[in-house]
């Protein structure tokens, strides 16, 4: 019965009623825009002053900005997770928000944003697909469907209205998930411009007068909680359709300089939110140590007997050797500053230990080898490289990742779900009985690694070494065993 007396949230019932200037365009509100970049600046206007408000744009024509504007363009963030061993669970009510416009209803509200005064950032997140060009879109008249085209206009309608002024030029926050994201889309507005035989000095103000930074973002954010909603709702004395989880951790890195910096004060607040001269390290330290830390674990943790991230990393043989392995090996190949690799790390040991939510080791396992390559194979290359020598742990992952491949562990299956014509090779591999024979085939296999890697000295011999030890003891003891054999 309390659920039938609450009132849906809105602008009156919440006291929430300040009118912030219009500062942000926004391309797309879905969850992560909601979880993230509203909830910063949203965050920046009450601890920092930053009188910032948004107005979101519904990105492609079967969006749903309407359910924002029926409840004023509120909406409640419930932020879970783990931080320094601690449980966090909090919630709070997003107000950054102004307005949101369908253009494809409403092309005239979303043209009439080119005018207004204090614009000066645009932010997005479209999905990786989404920073493309669409040579059909021929002609400067809209509503556009492509992103690009749509920023392409909003831009010259804002350089005709202020006759190109030096000062009315934007800066442009891409959060998709591409390398370079920022001067791809302006190479792509560029594309249009000319499409369009737009004028000489329009191209010239994009390129002087308007900032394009490339990001690199992190934090999941499910969304709504569909499968726990009363949960959600019972915290609530309102109805909200439009709430949004999302773990605790956050993480945006933003190439720029000190003008950036003063412009929005993100120092202010709490949030690991760094405006740098160069990202590419920082997506090097996701990549091996994110990234890479799910999938060096993987096999040993599966192997072992473990079926969710958090059981694996709370168990006492998994999480050290996923500690060690980050700290002692992986950290080391970066060269990035160790107190801040050792502080990102613990972060992401934070996240693996979430416990509200469930990630299957299963789900991770799709296209191992591909993503091992990537995110593991570079960091064992280096460490050789740097210390002559090899890394043990990411050495015994890796030949925990062959043994895998095998496809099945004592009375166990195991959940291999890669491309037919690798999972396949293994199969003609695991054919021999030999164990340095199966080292040999599996490491020289440039299908798998793009490399030969019976190159590496040692490394095939070691591999061997683990694969026999595995076959011959629980998981623990076998690496034990190896560590000792080559300590």
């Amino acid at each position: 019965m309390e659920n039938q007396t609450k009132q849906k949230l809105n602008r009156q019932n919440s006291g929430i009623d300040t009118k912030l200037p219009i500062k942000i365009v926004q391309f797309g509100g879905g969850n992560f825009m909601r979880g993230f970049t509203d909830y910063v600046i949203d965050k920046l206007n009450k601890e920092a002053d930053f009188n910032a408000g948004i107005v979101n744009i519904q990105p492609t024509p079967n969006g749903s900005v309407h359910k924002l504007e029926e409840q004023g363009n509120l909406y409640t963030l419930f932020s879970r997770g783990i931080k320094k061993g601690e449980i966090i669970d909090e919630k709070c009510v997003i107000s950054a928000i102004q307005k949101s416009i369908n253009p494809y209803t409403d092309y005239n509200s979303f043209l009439d944003l080119a005018r207004e005064e204090e614009l000066e950032f645009v932010f997005s997140n479209t999905t990786e697909t989404g920073i493309a060009y669409d040579e059909t879109e021929n002609s400067y008249e809209g509503p556009h469907k492509n992103f690009p085209a749509k920023v392409a206009v909003l831009l010259h309608e804002r350089y005709k209205h202020f006759n190109g002024a030096a000062d009315k030029g934007l800066r442009i926050i891409p959060c998709e998930l591409i390398e370079e994201n920022a001067i791809v889309l302006k190479g792509i507005i560029l594309k249009y411009a000319q499409l369009w035989n737009l004028e000489d000095g329009f191209a010239q103000w994009i390129e002087q007068n308007n900032h394009f930074h490339n990001t690199l973002v992190d934090r999941i954010v499910p969304g709504y909680p569909k499968d726990d909603a009363a949960t959600y709702e019972d915290q609530l004395d309102y109805e909200d359709p439009m709430m949004v989880v999302s773990e605790t951790f956050l993480l945006w890195v933003i190439q720029g300089g000190e003008d950036l910096k003063q412009r929005i004060p993100f120092d202010q607040i709490n949030e690991q939110i760094m405006v740098v001269d160069d990202i590419q390290p920082y997506r090097l330290r996701k990549v091996r140590i994110l990234n890479g830390g799910h999938t060096l674990m993987l096999a040993p943790a599966i192997l072992a007997g473990k079926e969710i991230v958090k059981e694996a990393i709370d168990d006492q043989f998994i999480g050290t050797f996923l500690s060690e392995s980050i700290f002692n090996e992986v950290n080391q190949t970066l060269g990035l500053d160790e107190t801040e690799l050792k502080e990102f790390a613990e972060e992401v040991f934070d996240r693996f230990r979430n416990p509200f939510i469930k990630h299957h080791l299963a789900s991770i396992a799709l296209y191992f080898v591909s993503k091992f390559k990537v995110r593991v194979i570079p960091s064992l290359l280096t460490y050789v490289e740097r210390n002559n020598k090899l890394p043990l742990n990411l050495t015994f992952s890796l030949a925990s990742l062959i043994r895998f491949y095998q496809g099945s562990f004592g009375e166990k299956s195991l959940p291999l779900n890669d491309e037919e014509v690798i999972v396949n090779r293994f199969k003609e591999i695991w054919k021999n009985e030999d164990y340095e024979l199966v080292s040999e085939q599996a490491l020289s296999e440039k299908l798998f690694w793009d490399t030969d890697l019976t190159q590496v000295e040692g490394l095939k011999a070691a591999v061997a070494k683990a694969l026999y030890e595995i076959d011959h003891n629980d998981m623990e003891t076998a690496y034990k065993n190896f560590i000792q054999f080559y300590s």
